[in-house]
C-alpha cells in the first residue's frame, strides 16, 4: 500500500449525487483467532478482479512478514473494491480487514466506527468462541448490521447444523440468514458477494455538509509522511483543504487524498460515505490520534465523532540491547518503528546490572512479542526484556496517589497507604468436560466470582473477574492445555482494586539486583522468589566461595539457593600425623574464603538473565 499513486476517477461515483452513495458499501471482517478472516479477504479480492493473479499472494492485505508467518493480522487494513452484482449495478466495496487477537481490539472498535455493516465469520468446525461473542457485542454497540458467514465447510470435522445452533443460541442471529462458504477453496464466495451488497445498508450523509471523517488508522511512508486512513462520514476533503484534528487542534494542508486498492489511486476528492487516504505533510503517527475526527478549518464540523477511545497500554516491560555498544541502535530501531505503532509508548530506563535501555508500554503480551520480535528481526539487535508488569496504583499517607509500573520507583513500604491493581472481566467459553480443570486455574490466579453461562448443548462460558497481572505470564497457555485446545480466551477491563502488594527483591551474594526485582501479590511473593533464585544458581558460574541467592521482601528473606563454593583440598599433603594438623590448615582454608567473599563480587551473566526472565516467570 505504500506504492506510487496513481490518478483514477470511479465513472459511478458522481459527487454529490444520492446515486453514489446507494452503491457503496463499508464492512469489516470480524472473528475469533484462526477463523478465516485474512482467507476469506483474499477470496473477496481475487472475485473482484481488485489485483492481477501473478502479482497476488496469500494474506495479502497483511504486510509485515512476522503476520503471514504466524498466519494473524496486527494491524487492520483496507482496500476498494469494484464489484459488479447480479442487478447490473457496479458497487464500490470498502473492505476492511481487523485482527482477531484480544490485543488489538482497539484497532477492531475503530473499524467497526467507520462501517455500517460486517461479516462475523464462524469457523464450521470449532463455531462460536470468545472473541465472536467479544466482536459481535461490539459490532451491536456501533449498531451495525451483522451478516453470518459459517467458514471452513470443506473441512471433515464441519458441522454446519451445530454452528447455526451456536450462531441461534450463543449470538442471538437468525442462523439461516448465515452465508456458507470455503474462503480456502472459493466456495460461496458469491454468496458473501451478494449478502453485501443486498443486505447490508449503503452509509449516510451530505457532502454539503460541514466536514467530519473518522481517522481509523494510519501508515508511515518515508517520503510524503504520515498516510491517514479515513472514513468520511459528512462533508467532503478536497487537495489544497485545509483541515484540523479535532483533538489534537493541529491544522495542516492537504496534498492529496485518493483510495487503496493495493496501492493508492489518486482521487479529486473523498466525499461523505466513501474510505479512503488523505496526505497532508504530516511528519509522524505521535503527531495525529488515530480515532480523531478531520474537519475543515474555515468551516468546522460543531463536534468530533463519539466514540473516541485512545489506546492505553496495560502491559510494561524494559528493553536492554544484550551489547551495550547497540544503545545507540536500539534508540534509532524504535525511533523508526514507533511512527507505525503508535500504540508503542517508551522512555529512557537505565539499571546498574544491564546498563541503559527503554521502559516501554504495550497492548498486550501478543503486542510485546510482535515488537521485540520486529526490533530482533528488522534492525538485527539482540535484546533482553525484563519480566512484564502491570501499572499499579500507589495511595500514600500523605494522601497523594501514584502509579506505578516500574519497580525500581516503587515507594518505600511505611509511607503507603494501600495499593490497587487492575482487574479484568474474563471470559472463557469450553466445551462443559473442562469445567473443573478451568475453575481450579482461575482459582489459582486469584479469580473471584466465577458465573456460569450455558450456551448450547456440552458448551458453557465461565466469566470470572480476577487480577491482569495474574493472565500476563502462561495462563492463555496453560488454558490451551486444560481444555486440550478447545477453550477460547476474551477479556476486558474493569476497574481498581485494593490488594496486598509487595516488592520483591533478588540478592546475589548480599546484594539486590535491579533488573530482577518484581512487584507481585504477597500470597504469590515467595513462589515467584524462589522460581528466580533456582533459575539463576543454575546459570551462575561457581566461584571459589559459596554465593547465596536470596529473595526478599524489605529486610525479610523468604526464599533463598546457595551456589557451592569449589573446595581445594588443602589436607593432600598432610599423609599422617596429629588431626590438629588438619584442623589448622582448614581454619587457615576457611578464614581466606570469609575475607574472598567481602572482597569478592560475583559476575552474573547475560545468560543467568536470559535465562530467569524468557523462560515462564508465572510458574
Amino acid at each position: 500500500m505504500d506504492g506510487p499513486s496513481t490518478v483514477a476517477r470511479s465513472p459511478s461515483l458522481i459527487p454529490g449525487s444520492t446515486d453514489a452513495l446507494e452503491t457503496i458499501r463499508n464492512f469489516c471482517i470480524i472473528a475469533h483467532i484462526d477463523h478465516g478472516k485474512s482467507t476469506l479477504a483474499d477470496r473477496l479480492i481475487q472475485r473482484c478482479g481488485a489485483v492481477e493473479e501473478r502479482r497476488f499472494r496469500d494474506q495479502i492485505l497483511d504486510s509485515m512478514d512476522i503476520e503471514r508467518e504466524r498466519g494473524i493480522t496486527i494491524k487492520s487494513n483496507t482496500i476498494t473494491l469494484p464489484y459488479t452484482a447480479a442487478d447490473g449495478k457496479t458497487y464500490q466495496l470498502n473492505l476492511i480487514d481487523t485482527p482477531g487477537h484480544v490485543d488489538f481490539s482497539h484497532e477492531v472498535r475503530r473499524a467497526l466506527m467507520s462501517c455500517e455493516g460486517a461479516l462475523l465469520v464462524v469457523d464450521a468446525s470449532q463455531g462460536v468462541e470468545a472473541q465472536t461473542v467479544a466482536n459481535l457485542y461490539l459490532a451491536l454497540e456501533h449498531d451495525l448490521e451483522i451478516i453470518p458467514v459459517i467458514n471452513k465447510i470443506d473441512l471433515p470435522a464441519a458441522d454446519v447444523d451445530r454452528a447455526r445452533e451456536e450462531i441461534d443460541r450463543d449470538l442471538g442471529l437468525d442462523p439461516f440468514e448465515a452465508v456458507l462458504c470455503s474462503a480456502k477453496e472459493g466456495t460461496g464466495i458469491d454468496d458473501v458477494l451478494e449478502a453485501i451488497v443486498s443486505r447490508l445498508p449503503p452509509p449516510k450523509g451530505s457532502p454539503h455538509n460541514p466536514t467530519q471523517a473518522l481517522i481509523f488508522d494510519a501508515q508511515y511512508d518515508a517520503y510524503r509522511g504520515v498516510v491517514m486512513l479515513c472514513r468520511v462520514m459528512e462533508g467532503r476533503i478536497a487537495p489544497g483543504d485545509e483541515i484540523r484534528l479535532m483533538h489534537t487542534g493541529k491544522d495542516y494542508e492537504v496534498e492529496e487524498v485518493g483510495t487503496l486498492r493495493l496501492e493508492r489511486i489518486r482521487t479529486s476528492g473523498l466525499e461523505a460515505g466513501q474510505v479512503g487516504y488523505v496526505i497532508a505533510g504530516v511528519k509522524s503517527v505521535r503527531d495525529i490520534e488515530v480515532g480523531d475526527t478531520i474537519t475543515l478549518a474555515n468551516r468546522p464540523a460543531a463536534a468530533p465523532l463519539p466514540g473516541y477511545q485512545p489506546a492505553k497500554p496495560v502491559v510494561f516491560s524494559s528493553i536492554y540491547p544484550i551489547s551495550t555498544d547497540d544503545y545507540e541502535d536500539l534508540t534509532k530501531a524504535l525511533e523508526k518503528l514507533v511512527l507505525n505503532d503508535a500504540a508503542l509508548t517508551y522512555e529512557k530506563d537505565s539499571s546498574a546490572a544491564l546498563g541503559f535501555g527503554f521502559r516501554c508500554g504495550f497492548l498486550g503480551l501478543l503486542h510485546l512479542e510482535v515488537v521485540q520480535e520486529r526490533l530482533e528481526r528488522e534492525y538485527g539487535l539482540s535484546l533482553l526484556l525484563s519480566a512484564p508488569s502491570v501499572r499499579y496504583r500507589v495511595l500514600l499517607e500523605t494522601g497523594e496517589e501514584i502509579y506505578v509500573d516500574n519497580p525500581s520507583y516503587f515507594p518505600d513500604p511505611s509511607t503507603i497507604k494501600s495499593t490497587w491493581e487492575p482487574y479484568i472481566k474474563a471470559s472463557i467459553l469450553m466445551p462443559d468436560r473442562y469445567i473443573g480443570p478451568v475453575m481450579e486455574l482461575c482459582r489459582e490466579r486469584r479469580g473471584e466470582e466465577p458465573q456460569f453461562n450455558y450456551l448450547a448443548v456440552g458448551r458453557v462460558e465461565l466469566t470470572s473477574e480476577m487480577p491482569l497481572a495474574e493472565v500476563l505470564f502462561d495462563f492463555y497457555d496453560r488454558l490451551k492445555s486444560v481444555t486440550q485446545g478447545y477453550g477460547s480466551f476474551d477479556y476486558e477491563m474493569l476497574d481498581y482494586r485494593e490488594t496486598r502488594l509487595v516488592k520483591v527483591d533478588i540478592l546475589v551474594n548480599g546484594e539486590p539486583v535491579d533488573a530482577l526485582a518484581q512487584l507481585t501479590h504477597e500470597d504469590r511473593a515467595r513462589q515467584r522468589a524462589l522460581h528466580y533464585c533456582e533459575k539463576l544458581a543454575e546459570t551462575i558460574p561457581r566461584q571459589q566461595f559459596k554465593i547465596a541467592i536470596q529473595g526478599a521482601i524489605g529486610g525479610k528473606i523468604i526464599a533463598r539457593t546457595t551456589i557451592s563454593a569449589y573446595r581445594k583440598d588443602v589436607t593432600a599433603k598432610c599423609y599422617g600425623g596429629d588431626v590438629t594438623r588438619k584442623r589448622k590448615l582448614l581454619e587457615k582454608q576457611r578464614e581466606g574464603k570469609k575475607r574472598m567473599k567481602m572482597v569478592g563480587a560475583v559476575e552474573i551473566p547475560q545468560s543467568a538473565f536470559l535465562a530467569v526472565l524468557k523462560t515462564d516467570a508465572g510458574k
